[in-house]
């Protein structure tokens, strides 16, 4: 399987006119970015859609992996929502490796409102491809 990245994925693609443009970083043992929910991503009236929410959990756990040199595709995907999350609202995204069992690898993420406490949290069980 080829594992390219291009200009328009959704989630990080700078030339994609309607994705979420994030960018990452290493922060320690976890890795890093940022979101801000547009109103074009919202669900109920002023509410981030949480689709945007575990597409960026998402992203950011298997950015985290390729940067580390994983060849990975997600197999596996678990969100809870935990606090609603405000059109406008700045999100920071954090995840890390929790164990690598040879065929899967497993990570975990958070979605961090601005006051610290976690909107959301991901599980995921990537696949070695």
């Amino acid at each position: 399987m080829d594992l390219r990245a291009n200009e328009m994925c959704f989630a990080c693609g700078r030339k994609n006119p309607i994705g979420l443009r994030l960018e990452f970083a290493s922060a320690g043992e976890e890795y890093a970015s940022e979101l801000e929910i547009g109103e074009n991503y919202q669900g109920w009236a002023g509410m981030a859609h949480g689709g945007i929410l575990a597409t960026a959990l998402d992203e950011v756990m298997a950015r985290l992996l390729a940067d580390k040199g994983y060849r990975v595709i997600t197999a596996r995907l678990e969100v809870r929502f935990l606090k609603p999350v405000r059109v406008g609202e700045k999100l920071g995204l954090r995840a890390r490796i929790v164990q690598d069992r040879g065929r899967f690898v497993e990570t975990e993420a958070r979605a961090l409102l601005p006051d610290g406490s976690a909107a959301a949290t991901a599980k995921s069980a990537s696949l070695r491809v």
